[in-house]
């Protein structure tokens, strides 16, 4: 599912990568323990970090992607740059002459200038396929490899290894 958009899968395995690190050092400052004896006949059952904890992946994992929608297409830039949080400086600008009493006539009307953008909405849904395809590699770096680079263990180790990334 992936290949269609081989040339956008370095940009897609990037931003997941930024936001599952920023998602993790967020949910990771917390002391929260979660007591696994809970609900079990025999009350036998460990206290776990929720730092280290099956519920912590899941819940960066689950929500990671709907991140992306933040991101704005920044078309002055080039390269997977183009992908940002922020308004980009053209619709800056733009929304600048408007709040100046400037008419400003553009193809889409002002009221979609800040709904998400068909390239967001598609970087969002390669998210989605990435996060899947690779749920066994995300988990395996969450529970053997947090040390490592997460960017350089999920998209050069793994996504993009033997792939032509041109």
């Amino acid at each position: 599912p992936l290949t269609p958009l081989c040339f956008f899968l370095p940009a897609v395995c990037k931003y997941v990568a930024v936001e599952l690190k920023s998602a993790f050092e967020e949910t990771g400052k917390t002391k929260e323990v979660i007591d696994t004896k809970y609900g079990f006949l025999d009350g036998k059952g460990a206290a776990v970090k929720y730092t280290q904890s099956d519920i912590r992946l899941i819940e960066v994992t689950e929500n990671i992607c709907k991140r992306l929608l933040d991101y704005n297409l920044h078309k002055e830039r080039s390269g997977s740059n183009r992908f940002a949080k922020g308004m980009s400086e053209t619709f800056e600008t733009l929304h600048n002459l408007v709040h100046k009493g400037v008419k400003v006539v553009m193809d889409i009307p002002y009221e979609l200038w800040n709904e998400t953008s068909a390239e967001v909405a598609d970087l969002k849904k390669q998210c989605d396929v990435l996060v899947e395809e690779y749920e066994d590699v995300i988990e395996d770096w969450y529970r053997h490899h947090q040390t490592e680079d997460l960017s350089q263990f999920l998209c050069a180790d793994h996504v993009l290894k033997g792939k032509d990334t041109s």
